[in-house]
């Protein structure tokens, strides 16, 4: 995604969302099932696979969708897009932005299913 805003000039805007990793909280992880359906992992909830399709019907919780300031990359121009160092800067600007939003609205969160 930085490549291609710095080759458009558009804004990286930021965004975190908190509370969506709450509707199909994960207890484990069944790995012989992942090969055997030729899946990257199977996940074990609360519900699935136990309650079958009514599994896949997923927990209420409150989400947060925080969207960040703009980050205008203009000043860099197209070119900027192959050069490794003002990609990986601009990678872990949007990332450390993302992380302190996130934690920010933990901070603020009651309890899962409240907000």
């Amino acid at each position: 995604f930085i490549r291609v805003a710095l080759r458009t000039g558009a804004p990286i805007i930021p965004v975190a969302v908190v509370g969506a990793e709450e509707i199909y909280p994960v207890v484990a992880r069944f790995q012989p099932a992942a090969r055997l359906l030729g899946m990257p992992f199977f996940p074990i909830t609360p519900l699935f696979p136990w309650t079958g399709p009514l599994g896949f019907v997923p927990l209420p919780s409150k989400w947060w969708i925080e969207f960040g300031e703009p980050i205008d990359v203009e000043q860099y121009g197209p070119r900027a897009a192959a050069n490794p160092a003002i990609v990986a800067r601009l990678t872990e600007e949007v990332r450390n932005t993302v992380q302190q939003m996130l934690l920010r609205r933990l901070a603020q969160r009651r309890s899962v299913f409240l907000g």
